[in-house]
């Protein structure tokens, strides 16, 4: 029987300790660390290559492009985020809010693999529990295999066995090893679980998908080494209360991380938004204040969004800010520049600020149309029909390019806008105008008013 000691884990960072310790020598977090049992003597680390097989060096010349062929997943959402389809070998760490849609997307992946021989391993529910939500999401793929199992070693004897394509674990967190004495989810059993993974999924060429848990903070649980050997971090990101869902590349050995996925929660399962700006704008019998719309970027796609604002008499003296979606202290900024620069009463209003669908916005580009809803729920009058903004505001009042200027306006002229408010900066920069929509230019903030209600300063 193997000695057996107890030895204290950092649960940020994975660095071992004899002794607990306040502050983590390694990562400088505080109260992190946590008493475990662990294995003094370890089996063997198991091999997975076939046997006769060696691992030796090659030159890169010589090593074969077609080996890295990328396995296209079904629907178009996932493979862009991945920077094009899952590549052979690669381990992909999926990490979100509980009910969020991890383990719908997993099975989804599974369900609609196109033959895709895929091994679902779930720690989580039975496989008559998992039945239930096939049937829901629609069975399209007879190579999908169901295998309820927490045991790490009857996996990977399970593995060797079926040697899928694909293999998703739902949950990493409850995986355990017997090489480890400690409870399944603790920053041992993970990293061990995971590093033994890893090496099935390198030797094998297997792709392995994990689910895993994030704690209060939002990051994902276990040691932050689980992040590092991976090969790319996708974050699920979303509102419950709310039916859309983004997915986003964190980190991506293989592709970029400025892509991401829109998905609609319903009924039958995830549902891909192939077009964004359609679901967050909305279609008005009769123009209103206090709306205009925005050309945002997220990563490399761009968008239009509705941006509402409503702008009131405080009643109590003290003005309320609310801000749905968007930084607050961003707001507190505008709204001062719009008291400083165009002489604005912001100090006796209240100001509620929201995006349609839900969604939470960190684009500067947004600002022009921040603040041409502020001005007009201010003052009462509807901006101008078929009106686009895309700016950065400066703290002078000066508006600055926002980034990928071009983009936006490709967008806002497919979505049938008519005109587009951008920095006067651009002028110099940007080519012919995509067809049918009008460029106008603004320096400051002050000449943003006499574009919006009428006449124009282009």
């Amino acid at each position: 029987m193997a000695k057996l000691k107890k030895s204290f884990f950092c649960r940020n960072c994975g660095y071992e300790s004899t002794k607990w310790v306040g502050k983590c020598p390694a990562c400088g977090e505080w109260n992190t660390f946590v008493e475990e049992v662990v294995s003094k003597e370890s089996p063997r680390a198991p091999s997975f290559a076939l046997e006769g097989e060696r691992n030796r060096p090659l030159p890169v010349r010589e090593i074969r492009q077609e080996e890295y062929s990328r396995i296209l997943l079904p629907g178009h959402e996932v493979n862009r985020v991945l920077g094009g389809g899952l590549v052979p070998g690669s381990m992909v760490l999926l990490g979100g809010e509980p009910g969020i849609g991890k383990s719908t997307l997993s099975l989804q992946i599974a369900l609609h693999g196109n033959g895709l021989k895929t091994l679902y391993v779930s720690g989580e529910e039975s496989a008559h529990q998992i039945k239930m939500r096939a049937e829901r999401l629609g069975i399209r793929n007879e190579a999908c295999y169901i295998y309820s199992e927490t045991h790490l070693e009857n996996i990977l004897r399970e593995l060797a066995e079926h040697r899928p394509s694909l293999v998703v674990i739902d949950s990493i967190q409850t995986i355990h090893s017997d090489t480890i004495d400690s409870s399944p989810g603790s920053v041992s059993q993970i990293r061990e679980c995971a590093a033994l993974l890893l090496k099935y999924a390198k030797q094998t060429n297997t792709s392995v998908l994990l689910i895993g848990h994030i704690t209060k903070d939002g990051i994902i649980a276990g040691p932050k080494i689980l992040e590092h050997i991976v090969d790319v971090v996708l974050q699920f990101e979303g509102d419950n209360n709310n039916i859309y869902r983004i997915l986003r590349s964190i980190k991506n050995r293989f592709g970029a991380t400025y892509e991401i996925g829109v998905f609609e929660m319903r009924g039958e399962g995830l549902v891909e938004v192939s077009n964004p700006s359609e679901i967050l704008l909305s279609h008005y019998e009769e123009p209103l204040s206090g709306i205009a719309v925005g050309a945002a970027l997220d990563g490399a796609r761009s968008y239009l969004i509705e941006t509402q604002a409503l702008v009131s008499t405080a009643a109590y003296g003290t003005p309320q800010r609310s801000a749905t979606g968007f930084d607050s202290r961003r707001l507190n900024m505008l709204l001062a520049v719009l008291e400083k620069r165009v002489g604005l009463k912001m100090y006796t209003k209240d100001v509620f600020l929201n995006f349609a669908g839900g969604f939470k916005i960190n684009d500067t580009g947004l600002d022009t149309s921040i603040v041409a809803a502020i001005l007009s729920s201010y003052f009462d009058r509807p901006i101008l029909d078929g009106t686009a903004l895309a700016g950065e505001i400066g703290l002078s009042g000066e508006i600055r390019p926002a980034p990928r200027s071009e983009q936006r306006i490709s967008e806002a002229a497919r979505l049938g806008f008519r005109r587009i408010v951008v920095s006067g900066y651009l002028r110099k920069n940007l080519g012919k105008p995509p067809k049918g929509i009008e460029i106008l230019y603004v320096h400051k903030i002050e000449e943003l008013a006499r574009v919006l209600f009428g006449g124009s300063d282009h």
